[in-house]
């Protein structure tokens, strides 16, 4: 799945991407970018 990277400024595909709810109840997917390890984020069911 592909996510944009804030650090990197450019999108990539996500590494582990995990399925998790937000605060506000709703679907979201989180992992971590390949090149510099940050944590990246895309709203929406997966």
């Amino acid at each position: 799945m592909q996510a944009y990277c804030m650090k990197c400024r450019a999108k990539k595909e996500m590494k582990n991407p995990k399925a998790i709810k937000m605060k506000n109840g709703k679907p979201a997917t989180q992992g971590v970018c390949p090149s510099c390890g940050t944590k990246m984020f895309k709203i929406g069911k997966a």
